[in-house]
């Protein structure tokens, strides 16, 4: 009794630092025992050492040792934050969508750190897939076309842009889709926070549709987030010209960073501006960020995770309107 009170206060460690792996081949009975005991003193689960200790088989013990593993999951939608476990478990709880999101590596200006794009989509899918339900989220992808390489242009002719050809780009898009599709999940979401991302995902999402067609798997390219989500409208309805929105690194931008990474600004720098040279091949941004503030941000992302949760809701629609239309054909087929 002494070893599972031991094992029992390790085990009750690691389980609330929530790092700890548990093998079935390498723990005796006495250990199930110590392992029901922690989740019951942590409230994880209401399992109890009676019933852990009781159960014969392996197989028995597998499934009460995944009853307490889903207890113990913690609030996420990130796939990299969940274990293959925990993964499975939500699948089997209907878990069946995948958010894939890209971001790039570009230069934003001044003012604004490279990474713009990924701290803002990381946060939009993620509200996106819990409005949506039912939804997981893919490590956002950084690595996206920015402009040719050798001789630079576009983003490249500023230093730390990252650029991938857009083949490889649609290579990775096509393989991660591919990859989830392989693990059993059915709906694959393309959201991309850059306009040069859009086509890329457009073609992938359309090759692999026709690919995947008869098997009931739906991969779409989220277009909306991006490219009707009204942000323009509003800003405009707000008294800001064209000029003054600009279309890279100028207000929509930077609110949206200064709502979700406040530090990715520098704020010195902003209110600096008419020190600074204008254009965009001097600067790497148009219109007047100085003008941007944290409250536009949180609208301008509202308007970007309902204009992309209305689309992945559509679409849903969409397949279970021809799923139940199939299914009618089938049942009159059947009468006859």
């Amino acid at each position: 009794m002494k070893q599972s009170k031991t094992h029992k206060g390790g085990l009750l460690n690691h389980l609330k630092a929530g790092s700890w792996r548990f093998s079935l081949a390498q723990h005796p009975p006495v250990r199930w025992a110590a392992l029901a005991a922690v989740c019951a003193a942590i409230g994880a689960s209401t399992l109890s050492i009676a019933s852990i200790a009781s159960l014969a088989s392996q197989t028995e013990r597998a499934a009460a040792l995944s009853a307490a593993v889903e207890a113990m999951r913690p609030d996420t939608v990130r796939l990299a934050d969940l274990t293959h476990t925990e993964i499975a478990a939500l699948m089997r709880a209907g878990y069946d969508r995948v958010i894939v999101p890209t971001g790039g590596t570009e230069q934003n200006g001044y003012h604004m750190v490279l990474g713009k794009h990924n701290y803002v989509v990381r946060y939009t899918a993620e509200k996106i897939a819990r409005e949506v339900g039912r939804t997981l989220v893919a490590p956002v992808m950084a690595y996206v076309p920015e402009g040719r390489i050798s001789p630079p242009e576009g983003h490249m002719k500023f230093k730390g842009t990252l650029s991938l050809p857009e083949p490889v780009f649609e290579q990775v898009l096509e393989h991660t889709a591919r990859s989830l599709i392989a693990h059993g999940f059915k709906h694959i979401f393309f959201i991309g926070d850059s306009g040069g991302n859009q086509k890329a995902q457009q073609r992938v999402a359309e090759t692999l549709s026709r690919a995947f067609k008869n098997r009931g798997i739906q991969i779409a390219n989220v277009s909306d987030y991006y490219a009707a989500n009204g942000q323009q409208a509003r800003l405009k309805a707000k008294g800001f010209r064209m000029a003054e929105i600009g279309s890279h690194a100028g207000i929509r931008d930077t609110s949206e960073l200064l709502a979700v990474h406040p530090q990715g600004i520098r704020h010195r720098l902003l209110q600096q501006r008419d020190r600074f040279p204008s254009g965009f091949a001097r600067t790497g941004m148009t219109g007047h960020p100085e003008r941007a503030t944290a409250e536009i941000g949180k609208e301008m992302l509202a308007l970007k995770i309902e204009a992309g949760g209305r689309q992945i809701r559509r679409l849903l629609q969409e397949v279970e309107g021809k799923t139940s239309a199939r299914a009618g054909i089938g049942a009159v087929k059947n009468i006859r």
